[in-house]
C-alpha cells in the first residue's frame, strides 16, 4: 500500500442543507443530505483532485454512520482510521441558507460526538509520521480524547514539512474563547503551515489584521501563513515573499465548504510543488466552485473543473 499523501484529523457529520434559499430554518421544507465536517471535506477535496487521502475520525453505530462511511468510500477516501463509537450517535449539522453566503448552522452533537472520543493508537502515530501532509483541524483540539490524540500525532511528526493547522475556530466546540486561544494558538509551535480567516487568526494569535496576523504566525516558526479574506481574496506569506491573491467571482449558492475545497486544493498545490500564487489561485477557484453549489463534500471539483474556471476567468478579463 502506498503512503498517504494527506492525512486529516477531526470532525465528521451528516449535513442536511436547506433546499429553499434565503429563508429561516422554521420555513424550510426539504433538505439535501451529504457528509461534512471540515477535515473530512478537506480529505474528500484532495481525493477528488487525485490524491490518496484519509481522515482520522469516528462515527456512531447507526444508519447515519453507515452512510458516512459509505460516502467516504465512494469519494475514494481511505476509511482505515474511521472508528465506530458504541455509545454516541453520528452527529448532524443542519444548514439554513439564510443568507446563502453565510448559512446558519445548527449542530446536533450532545452529549458528545464520536469524533471527539478518538483514543490514541500506535497506528495514528505511524500514519502522522509517514503522510506527506498532516492536516489538523483546530476544533478537534477541544475533544476530550481527540485533542490529546491530535497533539500526540503532532509530537510524533516532529514539525515535519508539510504539517498544517487549520485554525478552524467554532465557538460551539469550546467552553470559552480563551480556551480555544490557548489550545489552537499553542498548536502553532508544532506545524509548518497555518490557514485561517481573520477571526480565526484573531483567536489564535491575537490579531485579525491580515499582515499583522501573518507576521505573528511567521514569528512563531510557521513557514507558510495563509490568511483568508473572504471577498477580498487571500493573503499568503512566507519569510521570503508575500502576496494578496484576488478571489474567483461566482454567484454564491452555499458558502459552506468553500474553505474546505480551498484546503484540499492547497494540499494539491503543495504536493505538486507549485509557486505560491499559482497554489492560491487554484485553491481560490476550487473554493469558488463549491460556493456556487448546494453541498460540501458532494460539490468538491476535480482538477479539470478548476482549471476550466481559471481559464474562463482569465479569458473574461
Amino acid at each position: 500500500m502506498s503512503p498517504l499523501q494527506l492525512l486529516t484529523i477531526g470532525r465528521i457529520s451528516v449535513d442536511l442543507y436547506a433546499e429553499q434559499l434565503g429563508v429561516p430554518l422554521a420555513e424550510v421544507r426539504t433538505f439535501a443530505k451529504s457528509i461534512g465536517g471540515s477535515p473530512t471535506n478537506v480529505a474528500v477535496a484532495a481525493s477528488r483532485l487525485g490524491h490518496r487521502a484519509a481522515v482520522v475520525t469516528a462515527v456512531g453505530d447507526d444508519g447515519f454512520g453507515d452512510y458516512a462511511r459509505g460516502a467516504l468510500d465512494g469519494f475514494g477516501v481511505d476509511t482505515t482510521f474511521v472508528g465506530t463509537h458504541a455509545r454516541y450517535r453520528t452527529p448532524l449539522a443542519i444548514a439554513a441558507m439564510d443568507p446563502p453566503d453565510d448559512p446558519k448552522l445548527l449542530f446536533y452533537r450532545e452529549p458528545s460526538a464520536p469524533d471527539e472520543e478518538i483514543a490514541l493508537e500506535e497506528r495514528h502515530l505511524e500514519a502522522a509520521r509517514d503522510a506527506e501532509i498532516f492536516w489538523v483541524s483546530g476544533s478537534c483540539l477541544s475533544g476530550r480524547d481527540t485533542g490529546p490524540t491530535a497533539r500526540a500525532m503532532l509530537d510524533a511528526r516532529g514539525r515535519r514539512r508539510h504539517t498544517v493547522l487549520d485554525l478552524d475556530y467554532r465557538p460551539t466546540f469550546w467552553p470559552s474563547e480563551s480556551a480555544a486561544s490557548r489550545e489552537i494558538g499553542g498548536a502553532i509551535a508544532s506545524v509548518t503551515v497555518a490557514v485561517g480567516n481573520r477571526r480565526e487568526c484573531e483567536v489564535a494569535v491575537g490579531t485579525g489584521e491580515p499582515d499583522a496576523a501573518a507576521d505573528a504566525l511567521l514569528e512563531r516558526g510557521i513557514e507558510l501563513a495563509v490568511v483568508k479574506l473572504g471577498g477580498d481574496g487571500v493573503l499568503v506569506a512566507t519569510r521570503e515573499e508575500r502576496a494578496r491573491v484576488e478571489p474567483t467571482p461566482v454567484e454564491v449558492v452555499c458558502g459552506l465548504g468553500a474553505g474546505d475545497a480551498f484546503g484540499g486544493a492547497l494540499c494539491h498545490g503543495l504536493l505538486a510543488g507549485w509557486e505560491l500564487e499559482r497554489v492560491i489561485r487554484f485553491a481560490n477557484a476550487a473554493g469558488a466552485i463549491v460556493a456556487s453549489r448546494l453541498a460540501c463534500a458532494d460539490a468538491m471539483p476535480d482538477a479539470a473543473e478548476v482549471e476550466a474556471l481559471l481559464e474562463g476567468a482569465v479569458g473574461a478579463r
